[in-house]
């Protein structure tokens, strides 16, 4: 497995040294071959391909040689079959890895993982028979309610950018098709199938557009999918400024733009709005689906045979398409046969897991516990032997195995340690706290060595037996961030009877602990780890890995200091929802409001120490560069996350406390040290004019922050540019 992850990682290193900056480039031998083709399609073929015909395919043109496309979900693995309808085929050969979700996978704060996630995703959709691959999500993380968080990466737009790159790289190196989404603002599920979004223009220019950007010009992208919701008017998928100014004019994108499913409302308006291929329309699909009542379909070829539309806006989408399966080999080409649940597909995923569950608290340093003094561990939760795989909504992927948090502890500590399972809470629509399920909880606790409570939010999809804050999936959000299922009841309760108690969240992002946080000594937050996440974790509670992985969000202590709902609007009312907020998302905000946060964006702990040299900054132009020494300073191999910030002293607006511009992942050894070097472009330090509507760097003092976390800053350097 080294071998096969070290070619991984070189792959990354080579598609980032010849990855594309600014607009999009087309081959002109492919185009030519394009133009033939759109020279001998009927009408009424070009329409054909810009509706689908399916629940996840469009329609080919045999007759010239052009296949149907085949998407499929999701963003953290293939998603089972179901031939041409929405029923489970059932047959047993669908079964792919399961990945840990996006959220989880940022958390190990490593782009050269973001590409072998990637590779593995392409290489089993490549297997499956799939060309386009429904992943990755990287919407902003505004509020922790959103019950999509879970698929995304971050509230902060410079990490994803740098995290989607590599996703992207290692999907289409397979020769696959990436689809990042959804394009633009759907950050709630609320009402999204219409809600409008109002921001900013500096809002959407410096928090909501750039990890977009970066999947376009640096990724190079072959596809996008628009989201549900309105922009400024006008529904995302086809909002004119954002596809055809934005996204296919400023930044020449080239692709395809795909509808989510069901997100195209209008004929005429979506077709001069940019949107290229209409998927999942739901007025079509019940009783019986009827594609050819797609909005792109009889409607679309009314519109042009009547002149409404120009026949070059359809083959302009046709354009895009084909173009697409030239580059992925679709056509006149033969794509390699792929890979689906191999044993270095799970090594890839628990390695993902293994940096990229995150440890929050460590009092008294209980973790790792020692197999050599630790006998009895009483584990207990619902979540502790619960498989999430096929939750989520479009997310669901059937694997081979999910290893539980139980069943990863019973392998890891082997036959010295006894393990004693309690439920501790139910899962079940209305669900409160179970006094007699505690109470054997407690009674397990009481007798063991340590107490180890595995709950969090469930990923669940079957939505009729789910309680109304047990959501943490696609079409719902959270009315608040309480744990559902009188978990905090449980956790207090078993705290006060065994005080060595460690609790692991799963989940979404936050959730609110302030009723027994400051009681239990450890606590890990373990997103959703994938197949083999039982194990990983495991492997970080007896120290057998080292914990690495950070926050890609603020846990806040009470969803009142929370941007979104202090400031702006959330959900918004029956028709709008309002960013007042502005850039002040996340961290943004806690920082310059001066809100303490429970756990800081950035942070998460090791179980040994680096120490941060004194940092020299020097600038050339509007350039810098910081240069320091991190040293493990403790008796076992670690690896720390260095972040840097830029703080700008003074400016013509306000602007944020400081931001996130550059990051590392150094690993080292014990007692060794590594001289980092972290380069800062002029966009580290600028901001968005929205009066000029361009990019300003105004000269002046800046000072350098560098740190562990958002929070926790070990070292500072003046610049002036």
């Amino acid at each position: 497995m080294k071998a096969n992850f070290t070619k991984l990682l070189v792959l990354f290193v080579l598609a980032n040294f010849t990855r594309a900056f600014g607009q999009q480039t087309t081959n002109p031998a492919v185009e030519a071959k394009i133009e033939a083709l759109l020279k001998q399609m009927t009408l009424e073929e070009k329409i054909g391909m810009i509706h689908g015909n399916s629940s996840f395919t469009s329609t080919g043109v045999a007759r010239l040689g052009i296949p149907e496309l085949t998407t499929s979900d999701g963003p953290h693995g293939v998603r089972p079959e179901h031939g041409r309808d929405w029923v489970l085929d059932k047959k047993g050969n669908d079964s792919s890895t399961y990945l840990p979700v996006g959220l989880t996978l940022a958390s190990t704060w490593n782009p050269e993982l973001g590409y072998a996630f990637g590779s593995v995703l392409g290489a089993e959709a490549k297997f499956r028979g799939k060309d386009v691959i429904l992943g990755p999500g990287i919407n902003i993380i505004r509020t922790p309610l959103n019950g999509r968080n879970f698929e995304y990466m971050s509230e902060d737009p410079y990490l994803i950018s740098k995290m989607v790159v590599g996703y992207i790289k290692g999907v289409q190196d397979q020769g696959i098709s990436a689809c990042v989404k959804h394009y633009l603002a759907n950050n709630q599920e609320t009402r999204r199938d219409g809600i409008n979004v109002e921001m900013s223009e500096r809002a959407l220019r410096e928090i909501y557009l750039p990890g977009f950007k970066a999947a376009v010009v640096e990724g190079d992208v072959n596809t996008i999918m628009g989201a549900y919701n309105r922009f400024r008017g006008q529904y995302a998928t086809y909002n004119d400024y954002l596809i055809n100014k934005i996204l296919k004019g400023e930044w020449g994108f080239k692709g395809i733009v795909m509808s989510d499913w069901g997100a195209i409302h209008h004929t005429k308006e979506a077709l001069m709005g940019g949107a290229d291929l209409e998927m999942g329309t739901d007025l079509a699909m019940l009783p019986l689906p009827k594609y050819d009542k797609f909005f792109f379909a009889e409607p679309a070829l009314k519109v042009v045979r009547s002149g409404e539309v120009p026949e070059s806006i359809i083959d302009d989408k046709v354009r895009r398409i084909l173009r697409i399966m030239f580059k992925t080999n679709m056509i006149d080409a033969k794509r390699s046969a792929g890979a689906l649940s191999t044993p270095q597909h799970a090594e890839v995923a628990k390695k993902v897991a293994r940096e990229g569950i995150i440890l929050l608290q460590n009092k008294k340093n209980i973790l790792p516990l020692n197999k050599a003094t630790v006998k009895t561990i009483a584990v207990i939760g619902a979540n502790a032997n619960r498989d999430n795989a096929m939750g989520g909504g479009s997310s669901q992927v059937l694997p081979k195995y999910e290893v539980t948090p139980l069943e990863g502890l019973q392998n890891i500590a082997g036959s010295g340690v006894s393990m004693r399972f309690s439920q501790g809470y139910s899962i079940a629509r209305n669900a409160g706290a179970d006094q007699k399920l505690i109470q054997q909880a407690v009674e397990n606790a009481k007798s063991a060595d340590v107490a180890i409570i595995v709950g969090g939010w469930t990923h669940g999809y079957d939505y009729s037996k789910w309680d109304d804050n047990a959501y943490d999936a696609e079409g719902f959000d959270k009315p608040n961030m309480k744990m559902p299922f009188g978990q905090d009841d449980l956790i207090s309760a078993v705290v006060k009877a065994n005080p060595n108690t460690i609790v692991v969240l799963y989940g979404g992002g936050a959730i609110d602990v302030r009723q027994w946080v400051s009681k239990v000594k450890g606590i890990l937050q373990a997103g959703y780890p994938g197949l083999e996440g039982g194990n990983a974790l495991a492997e970080i509670i007896f120290g057998d890995v080292n914990p690495s992985a950070k926050l890609t969000v603020t846990f806040p202590k009470k969803l009142e200091d929370v941007g979104a709902h202090k400031l702006g609007e959330f959900p918004g009312d029956s028709l709008n929802v309002r960013y007042k907020d502005d850039i002040y998302v996340g961290y943004r905000y806690f920082d310059t409001y001066k809100v303490k946060p429970q756990f800081a964006f950035g942070h998460g702990l090791s179980y040994t120490s680096f120490d941060y040299g004194k940092p020299v900054v020097s600038s050339s132009g509007n350039n810098a560069t910081v240069k320091f020494t991190l040293r493990n300073n403790g008796k076992q191999a670690g690896a720390e996350v260095v972040q840097v910030y830029v703080k700008d002293k003074k400016a013509a607006v306000k602007r944020p406390e400081k931001e996130l511009k550059g990051f590392q992942k150094v690993f080292l050894q014990p007692g060794e040290s590594k001289e980092i070097t972290l380069s800062l472009d002029e966009q580290a330090f600028s901001f968005f004019d929205d009066k000029q509507m361009k990019w300003v760097l105004e000269p002046g003092d800046f000072e350098i922050l560098i740190g562990s976390s958002a929070q926790d800053i070990r070292s500072k350097a003046k610049l002036k540019l």
